[in-house]
């Protein structure tokens, strides 16, 4: 890559070798962000751009025959409408292309004859030749291929077929496959977590739920499952170890997002932490080594970890949702605190409080499966391995006369029965403490969960006269953007309709009214930029204590050679000036409260409650309730 290295820039570049290995075929981002196709051609050592800059391209995929540089390219901009409030987006709109290499080259697909059966082009089998391309007028030989456009990446070309990913609702994937002489479109197979096409193109090796299976490269074609129930592989460990010290050392000179490595000398670190390779007797040690070597950079998002090293599996438990409690003097547990349970949604089934299931807070649990449960036991233990439905004997008192048997279908974890725990009892302090005035809602991430709790709970407080946004705990991810957009939106006019005394608002979905923002030290990444730019968009003061302090976002280069991983810090975060922001020093707030132990224990929120203070406050000084319903007009002439 020496001759084009000088073309490269930061972020994801796809790279084609061309079959005769004269041309390499990659994307470059400019500007803009877009990604154009540009060849490199060995014959005179120039980078010609072939595709504009307007419309981004990826995956770019040399036929086998050398007529045509396939890629993919979005080029399909009709929008969706949302339901929930008036915004669009763009999505599932890569389609399919084909550039001719060359004048002489015939349209992939020409018009078809009831009379004559034609053939593809140059399909017919032959040595490679050496590929020739016409610069001039390349960029106009472009065909659109008849595939609909969606979500399509990973474009593999083979002689007669072209190979790609689409991914569909719900991130389920399929293998497809496009077949030129009939110009359809098959699915090889569904579900597919991984895929790699044979050298000559006729075979596929796929991978679904972690199985593989070799699938011929045509409509219909044969399926034979790959056994690796006995592949064995005899490896020395330590010289694996050095590998995996090498790869990550170089990976880390290679790709972190600084060339002077803060002011370390690599090499020398490198050179310093190599010999303790001779002392390494467990995968857990290279691991605590490498991370001792990553960790003189002092750097955020510096994670390393895995490798081959046996964990042991854990055993699956039947809980109920519920905490138990011991009676001592009656020697038997007891339901504690039931957790509430959102039970429509999956994610938040709380079995306890379904439906049918007669169990209360404060009854004695003293079976679990018809096996007595008494203080000399561990109720944990019995729920140990139960996938099924467990039944409970129950009853007020501590004898089993008049008890009743309840039967739950149980969960194996109770960490989101937890949160939304902690999210209903903050929303209830914070309309207790406003008399209803003030709405409030948590960031867990800045991820799917993050937007998932973001669209249950602002649009249905959008009315509320002031907001607690809370991102303490909010271990990051990429979303800001959006919440911040929205937050930001400012109200710009209102009307009224004939049979309502309340205003609607321009934009439709509009907050009015003062916020805060809760954050402190368990706030991390994307969450700690979306405070700095709270603050900075003037949406209102940070409550609480000062963030983490990790704004390097990260890359995950590859698996290493025995499967461990390591992500090394590739994009630093900077405001509007240019000048870097919150890495090594976090987001600190306007107000500072911290949350003692003895609050904490006592069931207070000292930052929440501070955070609705201050939204009152606001509230009182600067008023920004919507307007009445104004005297109906009289126009005369």
């Amino acid at each position: 890559l020496e001759p084009v290295a000088k073309d490269l820039q930061d972020g994801d570049v796809d790279l084609a070798w061309s079959p005769d290995g004269q041309f390499l075929a990659l994307t470059l981002s400019n500007p803009n962000g877009m990604d154009s196709l540009h060849v490199w051609s060995a014959a005179d050592g120039r980078t010609r751009q072939i595709t504009p800059d307007d419309y981004p391209v990826k995956s770019p995929a040399w036929d086998p025959q050398g007529r045509y540089l396939y890629f993919l390219s979005r080029r399909d901009y009709g929008s969706q409408l949302s339901e929930l409030e008036s915004d669009f987006a763009v999505a599932g709109n890569w389609g399919l292309f084909a550039l001719a290499l060359r004048k002489d080259v015939a349209h992939p697909f020409p018009p078809r004859s009831d009379e004559v059966t034609l053939e593809r082009a140059g399909s017919l089998p032959g040595p490679v030749k050496p590929l020739a391309v016409e610069w001039e007028g390349l960029v106009q030989r472009v065909v659109r291929l008849p595939v609909a456009p969606g979500n399509l990446s990973q474009l593999v070309a083979t002689a007669e077929h072209l190979l790609y990913r689409r991914a569909g609702v719900a991130a389920r994937t399929a293998l497809c496959l496009f077949e030129a002489k009939s110009r359809k479109e098959t699915v090889l197979a569904e579900n597919v977590e991984g895929w790699a096409a044979s050298a000559d193109g006729s075979h596929v090796l796929v991978r679904q739920e972690g199985a593989f299976s070799l699938l011929e490269t045509a409509p219909g074609g044969g399926r034979k499952a790959v056994s690796t129930q006995n592949l064995q592989v005899e490896t020395v460990p330590a010289q694996e170890w050095a590998e995996v010290f090498d790869e990550v050392w170089r990976r880390y000179r290679d790709f972190f997002y600084v060339r002077n490595l803060h002011g370390y000398d690599w090499k020398a670190l490198g050179d310093q932490y190599r010999p303790l390779l001779k002392h390494v007797t467990h995968r857990s040690d290279l691991t605590y080594v490498l991370s001792e070597m990553v960790g003189e950079l002092n750097v955020g998002h510096a994670f390393l970890g895995g490798g081959d090293f046996f964990r042991p599996e854990r055993p699956p438990s039947g809980l109920p949702g519920a905490e138990f409690t011991l009676d001592e003097s009656a020697g038997r547990y007891r339901l504690g605190r039931i957790f509430r349970g959102q039970n429509e949604e999956p994610d938040y089934r709380s079995p306890l409080t379904e439906v049918g299931v007669d169990a209360r807070e404060g009854d004695y649990v003293l079976a679990i499966d018809g096996q007595e449960l008494t203080a000399a036991e561990d109720p944990y233990r019995l729920l140990r391995h139960k996938t099924h439905p467990v039944t409970l004997t129950l009853n007020s008192g501590p004898s089993l006369a008049g008890a009743r048997k309840v039967t739950y279908k149980p969960i194996d974890s109770e960490a989101s029965l937890r949160y939304l725990d902690f999210v209903l009892r903050s929303r209830e302090r914070v309309a207790a403490l406003s008399q209803g005035r003030v709405g409030y809602l948590h960031l867990p991430d800045m991820g799917p969960e993050g937007l998932a709790e973001f669209v249950k709970a602002y649009y249905p407080q959008i009315r509320k006269q002031g907001l607690v946004v809370d991102v303490r705990a909010n271990h990051g991810g990429s979303i800001s953007p959006m919440i911040l957009e929205r937050l930001a939106r400012k109200l710009l006019g209102t009307g009224f309709g004939v049979r309502s005394e309340q205003p609607v608002t321009y934009p439709g979905t509009v907050f009015h009214g003062p916020m805060v923002c809760l954050l402190n030290e368990a706030t991390a990444s994307d969450g700690e930029i979306f405070a700095y730019h709270f603050r900075a968009l003037g949406l209102g003061p940070l409550v609480g204590r000062r963030t983490w302090g990790g704004a390097v976002g990260y890359t995950n280069t590859g698996p290493l050679v025995d499967g461990g991983f390591v992500w090394v810090p590739q994009e630093g975060t900077c405001g509007p000036d240019g000048q870097w922001i919150i890495e090594g020093q976090g987001v600190s707030p306007d107000l500072e409260v911290e949350n003692d132990p003895k609050a904490l224990l006592e069931g207070r929120d000292p930052q929440l409650e501070r955070g609705v203070a201050e939204v009152l406050r606001r509230m009182a000084e600067h008023p920004l309730a919507l307007p009445a319903k104004p005297a109906d007009p009289v126009k005369t002439r």
